[in-house]
């Protein structure tokens, strides 16, 4: 049994980066998708598209690479796990690599990004860091 659908999500994007691989299939989820399309808007991923997979539906991320074939995202980093939830206010909402990177949460307002997330003045769990 699966108990952290998101750190799955992570790793096998990490997994995908570190073999090479052009394309990622992925458990869909309402949250996994929100998360691909921010990967998308921020330039870490070619695209995704949602699937009907053998059960239910799955995520096909197309992985983006530099010219030199090394991917673009460097790491990603789950922060609020099951057994230890992470929540910021809009005041606290975390800077990743000095700004360079992204953070993502979750508000009651929609996913996005940490910068969308203080210009909005929402605050809310803090889902993961990618940079």
């Amino acid at each position: 049994m699966l108990t952290d659908p998101i750190a799955d999500y992570l790793t096998r994007i990490r997994n995908a980066l570190g073999s090479g691989h052009d394309v990622v299939e992925i458990p869909a989820s309402r949250l996994k998708v929100e998360m691909s399309r921010i990967l998308k808007e921020q330039g870490y991923i070619r695209d995704f598209s949602r699937e009907s997979a053998t059960v239910g539906e799955a995520i096909k991320i197309r992985l983006k690479y530099t010219e030199d074939q090394r991917p673009v995202i460097a790491g990603l980093e789950r922060i609020s796990r099951p057994g230890r939830r992470r929540y910021v206010d809009h005041k606290q909402v975390p800077r990743v690599h000095g700004g360079t990177g992204t953070a993502i949460i979750s508000t009651s307002a929609g996913v996005m990004t940490g910068h969308e997330a203080k210009a909005k003045g929402v605050g809310g769990e803090v889902v993961a860091y990618v940079w």
